[in-house]
C-alpha cells in the first residue's frame, strides 16, 4: 500500500511510523522547512524556543513508536520527570505548588480548606474512573459508527460526562482556588471548563498515573529522535513542500497535488492537517458530502486562539518554576469573553514556560529562556493582531513584571511573539483556533471528525481535529486508532 501522511506534527509522525510498521510504502510530507507542526523549535542568538507543545505526559506512547521497530527510545531522547509539576499563582499572591507529592499536596490544600482534603481524595478516585474508561478503554477506539457511541453513552452517563470539568470538580471540593487548579486541565487542549464534558477530567488522573516530563533539548529534541527513526526505517520525508489538492474519483481518493504542480498517485492520505481547512481547502469545499455532514461541520464550535510571546532575559529568573500558571481575577466572566464574546480581556490568565529551569541548555550562559501563553479569542472575533499583538505583549510583560519577575523590561534581550494569524496561515486551522475543535461532549468520540473520512474512501485524520482530541497523548493516540482502522 501507498500512503501520504500530510503534516508532521506529533500525530503524523506516530501515523506515518505505525504505517510503516504494517509494511506500508510511506511518504511525509510537510509545508514547513522542519519537521514538528505545533511543535517546531524556534532558535534566536543561542535561545532555543520550542513552538507548542512542552508538557509531555503518558511517555509510554513515545516509547510504543520505537518499540515498533525494536528501538529504545533512550537512545533517540531524554525525558526528565519534573517534581514540581506546575505552580498556580493567585492574584493575592497565593502560590500553590502541584505536584505528584500527595502528602504536600493535601498539606496545601488543607491551608486552603481543611474539608477539601477528602473531596480532593474522592475526586482523583472518580476521576481514575473516568480514565480507565475514558483513555484506557477508548482512547484508541474508532468511533465512526453511530452505534459503538450508544453501546457507550450508558457508561459515559454513569460518569456524569453531561457535567462539564469544572461542574464535577466544584462537587468534590469547595474552595474557589482549588477549583479553578483542578479544573484548568481542559485549557491544555483548547476547552472552557465550564463547557468541556468532564470526561476530561481524565487529564487530571493521567499526571497522576505517567507524572510529568521535560524532554531534555526541548520538545523539538522529541521530533528529530522521530525524524532519525524515520529516515532509519525508511519513511520518505518531503519538506518545504505543501499539498495543495487532494485528488479524487467517484468520492475514492487517488493522489495529491503539491504546490510544484507534482502529482503522486496514492492509495491512503493521512491528514495530520486540521480537518475542516482539509475538507474546504484541499478537497474543494468537498461537494460530494452529505446534507448531515455539512450540518455537522457547519455546527462546530472552536478552540480558543493563542498569544505566544517567546523572550530571553540576560537575568536569571531562580524563582520562577518550569510551569507555572498564573491565574487573573476573574475566572468564568474571562472565558466566557474568549469562547463566547470572542473579545479580549485585560485581566488575563497566563502559562509561563522555563525550560531553562530544567536545562541550561535552552539558553546562552548566564541568560534564561521563557514562553508565555495567553488564551484569546480565536479569529471568529475579527481581532486585528497587527494593531492588538503588541498591546498584549506590553500587557502581558506588565504583569510579569509585576507577578514574579521584577525588572523584567529591563532584561529582555531576545523575543517574538505568534497570535492566531500564525495558527491560521502557517498551520492551517480554521479560524486560527490553537487545537482545533473544542472537546464539548458534543464534539467528543463519533461526534468529532472521523478518523476514518466520512466523505471519502482512502482519507483518514490524525491529530488535534478527530478522536479523542488534542493534547501529545491525544494526538499519538489517533494514530493508534489509524493502526486499528487499517
Amino acid at each position: 500500500m501507498n500512503s501520504i501522511v500530510i503534516g508532521s506534527g506529533f500525530g503524523g509522525i506516530a501515523a506515518a511510523l505505525r504505517l510503516k510498521a504494517k509494511g506500508h510504502k510511506v511518504k511525509l510530507i510537510e509545508k514547513h522547512p522542519d519537521l514538528g507542526g505545533r511543535a517546531r523549535v524556534f532558535r534566536r542568538n543561542g535561545f532555543i524556543f520550542d513552538g507548542g507543545p512542552t508538557v509531555i505526559t503518558a511517555p509510554y506512547l513515545i516509547d510504543e513508536l520505537f518499540t515498533l521497530f525494536k528501538k529504545n527510545s533512550k537512545d533517540y531522547i531524554e525525558l526528565a520527570p519534573l517534581k514540581i509539576w506546575y505552580q498556580f499563582i493567585f492574584e493575592d499572591k497565593h502560590k500553590f505548588n502541584y505536584s505528584g507529592d500527595e502528602v504536600d499536596m493535601k498539606n496545601q490544600i488543607e491551608k486552603l480548606n481543611k474539608d477539601d482534603v477528602k473531596g480532593y481524595e474522592e475526586l482523583v478516585n472518580f476521576t481514575k474512573k473516568i480514565f480507565d474508561k475514558g483513555f484506557t478503554e477508548l482512547a484508541d477506539v474508532s468511533f465512526d459508527k453511530p452505534f459503538v457511541m450508544m453501546q457507550q453513552l450508558p457508561a459515559l452517563l454513569k460518569l456524569k460526562s453531561y457535567k462539564s470539568v469544572y461542574s464535577l470538580v466544584s462537587s468534590y471540593v469547595k474552595n474557589e482556588k482549588l477549583r479553578r487548579m483542578l479544573s484548568m486541565h481542559p485549557l491544555l487542549v483548547g476547552g472552557n471548563p465550564f463547557t468541556t464534558t468532564s470526561i476530561y477530567g481524565l487529564i487530571l488522573y493521567l499526571e497522576k498515573k505517567w507524572g510529568i516530563h521535560y524532554s531534555m533539548g526541548g520538545t523539538g529534541k522529541i521530533i528529530k529522535g522521530f525524524e532519525k527513526l524515520m529516515n532509519e526505517v525508511g519513511i520518505e520525508i518531503i519538506k518545504d513542500n505543501e499539498v495543495t489538492k487532494i485528488i479524487s474519483n467517484n468520492n475514492k481518493i487517488t493522489g495529491v497535488q503539491l504546490n510544484n504542480h507534482t502529482n503522486i498517485e496514492v492509495d491512503n492520505v493521512i491528514c495530520n492537517a486540521d480537518p475542516p481547512a482539509v475538507y474546504e481547502k484541499l478537497l474543494n469545499g468537498n461537494e460530494n458530502s452529505s446534507f448531515l455532514f455539512k450540518w455537522k461541520k457547519n455546527r462546530m464550535e472552536y478552540s480558543m486562539g493563542l498569544f505566544v510571546y517567546y523572550f530571553g532575559t540576560k537575568k536569571i529568573y531562580d524563582n520562577v518554576e518550569h510551569h507555572t500558571i498564573k491565574f487573573g481575577n476573574k475566572y468564568k466572566e474571562h472565558l466566557d469573553d474568549i469562547f463566547d464574546k470572542k473579545k479580549l480581556n485585560k485581566d488575563i490568565s497566563y502559562y509561563l514556560h522555563r525550560p531553562s529551569a530544567t536545562d541550561k541548555s535552552m539558553a546562552p550562559e548566564g541568560n534564561d529562556c521563557f514562553y508565555v501563553l495567553v488564551p484569546v479569542p480565536n479569529n471568529q472575533s475579527g481581532i486585528d493582531w497587527n494593531v492588538e499583538g503588541e498591546k498584549i505583549k506590553n500587557l502581558v510583560v506588565d504583569k510579569m513584571e509585576k507577578d514574579l519577575m521584577p525588572n523584567l523590561k529591563d532584561n529582555i534581550i531576545e523575543d517574538f511573539y505568534l497570535t492566531p494569524d500564525y495558527f491560521e496561515k502557517d498551520l492551517n486551522t480554521k479560524f486560527g483556533s490553537g487545537f482545533s475543535i473544542q472537546p464539548k461532549f458534543t464534539q467528543s468520540a463519533y461526534f468529532r471528525f472521523h478518523n476514518k473520512s466520512e466523505i471519502y474512501d482512502g482519507l483518514y485524520f490524525v491529530g488535534a481535529g478527530t478522536h479523542p482530541g488534542a493534547g501529545v497523548p491525544g494526538v499519538l493516540s489517533s494514530a493508534k486508532v489509524l493502526d486499528k482502522i487499517l
